[in-house]
């Protein structure tokens, strides 16, 4: 076994993650269930790859995420730091007392819990004792959720929830990089967290590597980047997959030039340090996500974390499959999974040959469309759309490298298709596409789909029925829901790609830009700020650098060196 640590840091990276272990809570529980259908039951994954085993004080027995989530102090609503299942009654410090005059304690009053979490934990009834139904659980998600905690249905162990100390503050304020460069590099916190880490990778007998989610929209890219380094430092051949992740809302707080500048400022920076800090980086976020084309299926309002990070979970816990999937034999086929991959290979194959790009387009069809006989209905490469920002469309880049995960797809009927069959019908659609093939495509494929537990939001359009499959040809019934859940949905076929792609080049020559004009330029209106970051010039200098090489590798026909800035 290969076991992998996860990282979530900030906000919107705790949300997407909330989802993603719902995921895996939910697989766990389909594959003992003697009423789940057979690929779940027969779903071929490797858990423990995810999961640690333990046991509580009293020898109960644990399975818990190997998991460190980061966030402000108060994030976690209702729930403990110390998770929900080791009891724990915090003793008074033991330190040694300097201050012999009256202390005052103030705390806060615990949360009360939501309808999903008093049925959760109080065995499907309220705290009145009255029986709550699944509806009531889907209303009240819909129009409650606050926390990323609200919706989660998965216990974690007491070393996994971190709240940053002194941040129970107004986020709109910890809006940028420099703000949280310092914050767990000066003082204990850091070392803290670090020690977490040592508790998860200490425990491992093999791991092959790191899937860090970080918000990077404001100061816990900071955060993150201080982390980064300590991984690089204590544990230098492990490969971190960076997921840098942003909700919509961030795009809407652009108040004022100043304001606009400042954010350039610190994607620029955020950017080019967390990209020297892993082996691949992702970005992942779009401006408006309910208008994009990977939403033609859904419907979603922007505004609402709860419903838009259980897309982009969706994409990432597609994307992970392929590192979980025990390799059968030595070819490493079976009749429920093909294409097996660790981390490290992933990373190797995207950004260790050609170009040597550490960053990556994320690709999502949610669902993909189904299949008649042995090809797709529709097009399948023309149903992936990016979720990474900024990206160019129908870009013939003849480097391109890619590795694509296609799972729980159907045929006629919504009746599964083989294993192979999928990928042959990828490979005859690339045979026949108009577009660049590119010069090294690798297809992971495992018939068991992404399962839609209760937490899930109601995001999904009424052409998608109970399997995921697309109603494109049927009348829709009258009075059938405009928006389905996971009352009407039970689960979905889904496919994902990891692109490395001069489509990219956007994303990248953007923030070049913003740091040469606001940034390096003789009398920028942006030194002041990035001095106030504690960034000298110098240094300010080597992230144009950066981010110029990082161009260059995709573009080398055009000159990116610092001399040729205007």
């Amino acid at each position: 076994m290969k076991e992998l640590v996860t990282f979530q840091v900030g906000s919107y990276a705790n949300f997407i993650g909330s989802h993603f272990w719902n995921f895996q809570d939910e697989l766990l529980g389909l594959h003992e269930d003697p009423q789940a259908h057979s690929v779940f039951k027969n779903q071929n994954l490797d858990m423990d790859v995810l999961y640690r085993t333990g046991e509580t004080q009293q020898g109960m027995p644990t399975y818990t995420p190997r998991l460190i989530s980061v966030d402000f102090q108060g994030s976690l609503g209702s729930m403990s730091s110390r998770g929900s299942l080791y009891n724990h009654n915090p003793s008074p410090s033991s330190g040694v007392a300097t201050w012999t005059g009256n202390v005052s304690t103030q705390a806060s009053e615990p949360r009360k819990k939501n309808l999903f979490l008093q049925r959760l934990y109080n065995e499907g009834q309220d705290i009145n004792g009255s029986e709550i139904l699944d509806t009531d659980v889907v209303k009240s998600l819909e129009d409650g959720v606050q926390f990323w905690t609200d919706f989660s249905k998965v216990h974690y162990h007491p070393q996994s929830l971190f709240e940053l100390n002194g941040l129970w503050m107004d986020p709109q304020e910890f809006n940028n990089y420099g703000i949280g460069r310092h914050t767990v590099s000066e003082g204990l916190q850091g070392d803290e967290i670090n020690e977490r880490l040592r508790f998860f990778m200490e425990e491992c007998d093999h791991v092959q590597g790191i899937q860090f989610m970080v918000d990077d929209s404001g100061g816990f890219s900071g955060v993150a980047a201080s982390l980064l380094e300590n991984i690089e430092d204590e544990y230098t051949n492990v490969p971190v997959l960076l997921f840098s992740v942003r909700s919509p809302n961030s795009y809407n707080n652009l108040t004022s030039r100043k304001v606009s500048i400042t954010s350039k400022l610190h994607d620029a920076v955020s950017f080019s340090a967390l990209s020297s800090l892993c082996k691949l980086i992702v970005p992942v976020g779009l401006p408006s996500l309910s208008e994009s084309r990977v939403s033609q299926y859904l419907s979603l309002e922007n505004e609402k974390l709860y419903q838009s990070s259980a897309v982009y979970a969706s994409a990432l816990h597609s994307i992970n499959l392929p590192f979980r999937m025990k390799k059968m034999g030595p070819t490493g086929e079976s009749s429920n999974e093909s294409g097996a991959v660790d981390l490290y290979e992933c990373i190797q194959m995207l950004a260790g040959q050609g170009r040597q790009n550490t960053v990556a387009i994320l690709d999502a069809a949610m669902p993909p469309p189904s299949m008649t006989g042995r090809r797709f209905q529709q097009p399948l490469l023309g149903n992936l759309h990016p979720l990474t920002p900024e990206t160019a469309h129908d870009v013939d880049d003849l480097q391109a490298i890619e590795s694509m995960i296609v799972h729980g797809a159907l045929g006629a009927g919504e009746q599964e298709v083989s294993v192979s069959q999928v990928r042959e019908a990828v490979e005859t659609e690339y045979e026949n596409t108009s577009s660049t093939r590119p010069r090294f495509s690798h297809l992971s494929v495992s018939r068991c789909p992404l399962p839609i537990p209760l937490p899930f939001p109601s995001i999904f359009n009424n052409l998608v029925s109970q399997r995921g499959d697309l109603l494109l040809n049927s009348p829709i019934v009258s009075g059938s829901p405009s928006r389905k859940g996971p009352l009407e949905v039970h689960s979905i076929p889904m496919a994902a790609r990891l692109r490395s792609t001069t489509a990219v080049l956007p994303f990248l020559e953007n923030r070049l830009g913003y740091i040469r004009k606001f940034g390096i330029e003789r009398g920028s209106i942006g030194a002041s700020v990035l001095t106030s970051w504690g960034f000298g010039r110098e240094e300010i200098e080597d992230i144009g650098e950066n981010l110029s090489k990082m161009v260059s590798a995709l573009n080398p026909q055009q000159d990116y060196s610092s001399d040729d800035s205007d």
